[in-house]
């Protein structure tokens, strides 16, 4: 266990003893593990991959092998990539609207051939995100985050009601109240252990509560281990595991959602060393933070994994222990790598009956929806910034919840506007920009 008051550590180079640097690297851990691998479950499942079958197990497996090596651009470094600071990396929500839309109409050969180049693109933003910041205020970073959330809530629902694809949703277990039992036991316990407890279990919250559904699904005679069972104990990788396919609307789409998820990064490096050592973070922090982020996303595209990006709750870990060591969420990245190798993990991920993420989901995608509206509260409420908020969020949420609206639209481009993280993005982004300050 963490002690109550470990020693502060307000320098990134210094390196803990190992007594307290490994829980504390497990406690980063165990606060992403779940958020990190759910955005593979979800575009898996919208690309028509078995629940529980090899592929899906395979993109989980690296969601977590590339959110550790993305960890290690950060932490350790290598010329100028790399922030070197305690920043967590993990598999992005941002891009899930997106490459959920195009992995289920284009296929994830078109999705992940976007997250390479968009990737690339990404890491040359390294040399010029600082020159570019006042393009992303608060306003545009906050709706967009926002509307991830928003739009990810149903998906969260279905899960919960046990139904992922059309087949399960018509199945008369759907919305049964067995499932829906199973999805409340995770939110319970989740919300018991999050404000009844404190440092690394509190942090756990929604893991532990997925494990606590895990089990009751498990007395109900939901989960079936049998792929845990086949699962091999160590795995090699894939290159290209779904080929070479370019799509210029989905490049454009998936690198519009990876700027701002760079200027989001930005944000996560500032927050990180004001929280651990009271300052703001240099540009060449900054600069190194972007270009880590790139990299590990079009490192991880050619591989099957999605794009990473910081997480933000690991900056939050940051914050509470008063330790600023890099070497501390090294220990984390490394943890991630190891279980990305192991198969079995993954099958075990995999087995988890939908109810039982769609608790835990729930309450992750509601946080992302509320985390868009605490940045945006930092906004003037002005008539300015109101008709930003309702223009990009009303297109941008409307054409995904009416896509007939823009059924005469080419392929890529229908998916791309009913996404809605991408609309909203780019008309928050847009009028922004044009809209004059005194309106």
């Amino acid at each position: 266990m963490i002690k109550e008051n470990p020693p502060l550590y307000s320098d990134a180079n210094q390196t803990p003893p190992m007594n307290e640097a490994l829980p504390l690297g497990l406690q980063h851990v165990l606060a992403m593990f779940a958020s990190n691998v759910t955005p593979a479950i979800i575009v898996a499942g919208a690309a028509g991959l078995a629940f529980g079958g090899a592929e899906q197990v395979y993109l989980i497996q690296m969601a977590m092998l590339f959110a550790g090596l993305a960890t290690l651009f950060q932490t350790v470094g290598f010329g100028p990539i790399g922030a070197r600071l305690p920043i967590m990396q993990g598999t992005s929500f941002a891009f899930v609207g997106v490459l959920a839309g195009i992995a289920a109409t284009q296929g994830l050969g078109v999705a992940l051939t976007s997250c390479i180049i968009a990737g690339v693109i990404h890491f040359a933003l390294g040399a010029v995100i600082v020159n570019i910041r006042s393009w992303f205020p608060p306003l545009v970073t906050g709706l967009v985050i926002l509307a991830i959330g928003l739009y990810l809530i149903p998906v969260g629902i279905k899960y919960a009601a046990g139904g992922a694809a059309d087949f399960q949703m018509t199945a008369d277990s759907f919305g049964s109240l067995k499932h829906w039992s199973v999805a409340l036991s995770v939110i319970l316990v989740a919300l018991v252990v999050k404000f009844r407890t404190n440092g690394i279990l509190s942090n756990a919250a929604i893991l532990i509560g997925l494990l606590a559904g895990y089990i009751l699904a498990f007395l109900l005679g939901m989960v079936s281990f049998g792929g845990v069972v086949n699962a091999s104990w160590i795995t090699g990788l894939q290159v290209m595991p779904y080929g070479f396919e370019f799509n210029l609307g989905a490049v454009i789409g998936v690198t519009l959602v990876s700027i701002v998820s760079a200027v989001e990064t930005v944000g996560d490096a500032s927050a990180t060393t004001k929280a651990g050592a009271g300052r703001e973070a240099t540009d060449d922090e900054i600069s190194g933070a972007t270009y880590a982020d790139g990299l590990g996303t079009a490192v991880a595209g050619v591989f099957g994994g999605l794009p990473n990006t910081s997480f933000s709750q690991n900056v939050g870990i940051v914050g509470m222990t008063g330790v600023m060591s890099r070497h501390v969420v090294t220990i984390a990245g490394v943890i991630m790598l190891i279980c990305g190798l192991l198969p079995k993990v993954g099958a075990t991920i995999a087995s988890m009956p939908l109810p039982v993420l769609g608790g835990g989901v729930i309450v992750m995608f509601g946080m992302v929806a509320a985390a868009g509206l605490n940045v945006l509260s930092e906004v003037p409420m002005t008539r300015r910034n109101m008709i930003i908020i309702a223009i990009s969020l009303t297109v941008g949420l409307g054409l995904n919840l009416v896509p007939t609206a823009v059924q005469y639209l080419p392929g890529i481009w229908k998916t791309l506007a009913t996404s809605a993280v991408a609309p909203t993005a780019f008309l928050a982004i847009v009028l922004n920009q044009i809209l004059p300050e005194d309106a």
